[in-house]
């Protein structure tokens, strides 16, 4: 199998995120798919960034330790990656750096001097030397830039990518195949073009690693999108400015990370009492605290699930790649809205801001759902206790209807009661509303499975670790099981998943097990565990050596 690794690395500020997308974007256009990986510490300018892309005749979802081409801005690139170089490593360096290595030296101040080109441009020198050791035709790499340089900057990028090209030499051939190129994408970008055909209308947020990207591109495309996009002072104000437009009959979604939801807890609970829907994007970092907001984990899930005080149902999905972000992100915003509830996509850095390619044609088709309207008949009471616990919606400035929404406890017209049977009857709502939510999902996929079922061997997992174990597996013969929803937990669908599960080994990018717990409360067995909670996450190769050391 056709199979390429090449890592880039550099200082922040230097653009080794662009770059690394466009080396993806490279091998796109020859029919690879592509994963890329981005690592950077929490730095405007200096330390250590880099990026691994793979490309590969299959889809993949994770990276892989040896790399095939690095790519080195500086000395640190190359002492930083000694365990990535092996016997079969190319490395192209900027010599001009008194960088310090075997392979082709770049002399980077001279060409970008000569070419009258500024330093970020360096990146398309670099981009130009790949292609040559790959043995990538010129027209291919100049296509690339065509699509990603802006137009004012495209003839001194160009210029610089030949004079990279013609300082290198043919190491290796990478062949065309017959493939469709598909556009690489980051989990946030898809992310959000789920929430806009789920209906999404407005989007508020406060930049907060790893969903500030959601933010960011969802502003770019606003008006393309249709949509709203708005930037309060904090995180308190966008909980609160979300359950507003969603009051008004606009559907509302909002993106945060750990410390962000820390601060809309207590909106949650007003949305889980007012029974206003709202989808909150959630990309996980490791904490406590601020703890290394550039980096990734899989340690808030029992923090979602048991957010904000009282009793009160939420919906919680955690997507493990492109497809499943699509569908699902779709999928939480109209079943926000057709149970009335919070709804919580839960991501991470590894998904929220990794490239991937992206096939459209891949992606199951999100369920249509619809929220349940008043007809305008009778009078009009917003905590109407209907069959299913969800009561029909109307909106301010509806012709014969007070809509009144209410943090306290209220009867059902919306005014305040402390009454014991008022209360007793809206608590049992609200948990009815729950019970409708899991019977309507028993129709969906909410566990998936790869791997044959008698394969004596089950490895669990969730999220972004998805790609690396089902790669991981396929050396043990071992089959995958992972949790899309999680919760209302799909207790059904899990136990037909397990059957025959034989030896079980659970997966997760946290100190303590977070799934594991999770199964455990359900009641069932999780198995061992294979933890990794250093902020970063597993490689194939590094999974299946933790693996063979559980499962031998």
């Amino acid at each position: 199998m056709s199979e390429y690794s090449v890592l880039i690395g550099g200082k922040a500020g230097e653009g080794i995120n662009t770059a690394g997308l466009s080396i993806a974007g490279l091998f796109s256009r020859l029919g690879y798919r592509t994963y890329m990986y981005f690592d950077y510490p929490s730095l405007i300018r200096g330390g250590h960034n880099f990026a691994i892309i793979r490309a590969s005749e299959k889809k993949v979802g994770a990276h892989r330790t040896p790399v095939d081409v690095l790519l080195a801005f500086d000395q640190k690139s190359i002492d930083n990656h000694q365990e990535r170089i092996r016997g079969g490593t190319t490395v192209i360096y900027d010599a001009s750096q008194a960088v310090r290595g075997e392979g082709y030296g770049l002399p980077l101040d001279t060409i970008l001097k000569e070419e009258k080109a500024p330093p970020i441009t360096g990146n398309s020198a670099m981009l130009g030397a790949l292609a040559r050791v790959a043995g990538i035709d010129r027209a291919i790499y100049e296509d690339v830039l065509r699509a990603t340089v802006p137009a004012k900057h495209l003839e001194a990028n160009l210029r610089v990518a030949r004079r990279g090209y013609d300082a290198a030499g043919e190491v290796f051939t990478v062949e065309p195949l017959d493939h469709p190129a598909l556009p690489v994408l980051t989990g946030n970008e898809v992310t959000g073009l789920g929430l806009v055909y789920g209906g999404l209308e407005s989007y508020v947020a406060y930049p907060m690693t790893p969903s500030s990207n959601l933010l960011h591109f969802l502003a770019r495309r606003a008006e393309d999108l249709a949509i709203k996009v708005i930037h309060p002072e904090n995180e308190i104000s966008v909980i609160l400015m979300a359950l507003g437009l969603a009051y008004a009959g606009e559907k509302a979604a909002v993106g945060t990370s750990g410390g962000g939801f820390c601060l809309m807890t207590e909106g949650l609970s007003l949305a889980g009492m007012s029974e206003i829907p709202v989808t909150i994007v959630m990309g996980q970092r490791p904490g406590p605290s601020t703890g290394m907001p550039t980096y990734t984990a899989q340690s808030d899930l029992h923090f979602v699930l048991n957010a904000g005080q009282g009793e009160f149902p939420r919906f919680v999905v955690a997507p493990g790649d492109l497809e499943e972000a699509y569908t699902w992100s779709a999928t939480a915003l109209m079943l926000s809205w057709r149970y009335q509830v919070p709804a919580i996509i839960l991501t991470d850095k590894t998904l929220a801001e990794g490239g991937y390619s992206f096939d459209i044609e891949a992606v199951t088709p999100p369920l249509e759902q619809e929220p349940m309207l008043w007809d305008g008949t009778g009078e009009y009471r917003r905590y109407a206790r209907e069959q299913g616990g969800v009561s029909p919606l109307a909106f301010p400035g509806r012709e014969g209807a007070v809509v009144r929404v209410n943090s306290y406890a209220h009867d059902e017209t919306g005014l305040t009661t402390e009454t014991a049977e008022d209360v007793r009857l809206l608590q049992e709502k609200m948990l009815q509303k729950g019970e409708s939510l899991k019977a309507e999902l028993a129709t969906y996929p909410t566990v998936k499975a790869y791997g044959p079922r008698d394969a004596g061997t089950t490895i669990i997992c969730w999220g972004s670790e998805k790609w690396a174990c089902i790669e991981a597996a396929e050396q043990f013969g071992a089959r995958v099981v992972q949790p899309l929803v999680l919760a209302p937990f799909p207790v059904r669908h899990w136990k037909e998943a397990m059957i025959a599960a034989g030896r079980v080994v659970c997966v997760e990018n946290n100190a303590t097990g977070e799934l594991a717990r999770l199964l455990r409360q359900q009641g069932f067995d999780p198995g061992r565990p294979v933890l990794k909670y250093d902020g970063r996450p597993f490689a194939v190769d590094e999974l299946a050596a933790r693996l063979g050391e559980v499962i031998a």
